[in-house]
């Protein structure tokens, strides 16, 4: 039950994060935000508030942001059309009943010739009583009513295609860049808490009936030699041990100004299909504010920097296809994460976010990074792509997303019962 907690628990943060991205640069450029999606697929929980209708979805393979204009609209009124008008108290049209207008009573019916719901904002027709014709100015916020739902309008100054390079840019950027904000959040608050490691031969804190706890090592003891190796930091340290699992060796240490030596019988565990030595004590750790906040910037480009090698290694075939994992593995990682208690969570979630971010910013369809390289070419051309060939590429980006997303997660599934 824990794991399943966590694990919604980290997705949940993972998505908003970025979505929020997406949706917060949305608004301060003047977009409409119709819907802030958690998740793919059916509706679990659905809440309107002002223009934006907020969801969370049955899959939990990403979310989504749906601004106006990003894709054609829903709903397009051609001539002949019978449609209905209801108006508000400037006598502007502020619902435009598409059909079931029966249901509608107080609506005015008339027969399309012309509407404009971009720039001018108007709908001229026919009144079906008199064949009068008739011209209406639309409210700026009207909705169309379609199947008994609401759709609001957006006049082209609120569509994403209206506005600048630069600010489409930023905001499909937005994204990612917050899932890098949250990882050097996470770390910072990792410093915060048990603070920054350090690579120097003493032992921090010891865990109770470890190997370093039985043969009497303390917090705080400096190592100097294990066996007949000099130790000169933590990295030296922890090599030697793992290399001698399941071994009795002597560490020399000094304690107080007093040099000592003891004899330590290491555990041994299974690692990456190896097996490698145990002592049972966490590294050293300071809390110096300077190194605390740098150690937030540090960790997310050492992390970000180690993805971005093994995604080159995946592209040039260093790398299997198999050793990628969908969320049925990174469950069962999270799983074993959790066990190793809740600072471990933090880094677990933290490489995710960073993970997250540059996988988003490669340059494929259905991708942030897809849609920055038609907004880099929009930029060179001096024009934007046909919205329809786009929007085409971006659909066959997606659906091929989502294939690769089927045959991993069975990857996954294949390496849970093997």
């Amino acid at each position: 039950m824990n794991t399943i907690i966590a694990f919604i628990l980290m997705f949940g943060i993972l998505v908003f994060i970025h979505e929020f991205g997406h949706f917060i640069f949305a608004k301060r450029a003047g977009m409409l935000v119709r819907e802030f999606a958690i998740g793919f697929g059916p509706k679990v929980f659905a809440h309107r508030k002002n223009e934006t209708l907020y969801t969370i979805r049955l899959l939990p393979l990403g979310g989504y942001v749906r601004v106006a204009g990003e894709d054609p609209e829903i709903i397009e009124l051609k001539p002949g059309h019978h449609i209905g008008l209801v108006f508000n108290d400037q006598g502007k049209v502020s619902r435009i009943i598409v059909n079931n207008k029966s249901k509608h009573p107080e609506a005015r019916v008339i027969e399309v010739e012309r509407a404009d719901l971009d720039h001018r904002l108007m709908i001229e027709g026919y009144d079906v009583n008199d064949e009068e014709k008739v011209s209406f100015e639309v409210d700026r916020k009207a909705f169309f009513v379609m199947d008994e739902r609401e759709t609001q309008i957006a006049p082209y100054d609120r569509q994403f295609s209206s506005k600048t390079i630069p600010q489409r840019a930023i905001q499909i950027f937005a994204g990612p860049m917050m899932n890098f904000l949250l990882a050097i959040a996470i770390f910072t608050l990792l410093g915060m808490l048990q603070g920054v490691p350090v690579d120097e031969a003493k032992l921090g804190e010891i865990i109770t009936d470890g190997p370093a706890d039985k043969a009497g090592l303390q917090q705080g003891d400096e190592i100097l030699r294990v066996d007949d190796e000099n130790i000169n930091s933590w990295t030296d340290f922890v090599k030697y041990i793992e290399e001698h699992p399941g071994e009795q060796v002597d560490i020399t240490a000094e304690r107080n100004g007093e040099v000592f030596t003891t004899q330590v019988h290491l555990d041994s565990v299974e690692r990456e299909g190896k097996t490698v030595g145990l002592i049972k004590a966490y590294r050293p750790f300071e809390k110096e504010p300077g190194q605390i906040i740098l150690y937030g910037f540090v960790q997310t480009y050492q992390w970000g920097e180690l993805i971005i090698d093994n995604v080159g290694k995946l592209i040039t075939g260093q790398i299997s296809i198999e050793n990628l994992s969908g969320p049925v593995g990174i469950y069962n990682e999270t799983d074993k994460v959790v066990q190793l208690g809740f600072y471990n969570f933090l880094h677990w979630t933290a490489f995710l976010s960073i993970n997250l971010g540059i996988i988003n910013l490669l340059p494929l369809p259905a991708l942030d990074g897809g849609r920055l390289m038609f907004i880099g070419i929009e930029a060179i051309r001096g024009k934007p792509l046909d919205p329809q060939k786009e929007g085409i590429v971006h659909f066959i980006g997606f659906a091929l997303l989502m294939l690769l997303m089927i045959v991993v997660t069975w990857n996954d599934i294949q390496r849970l019962f093997l």
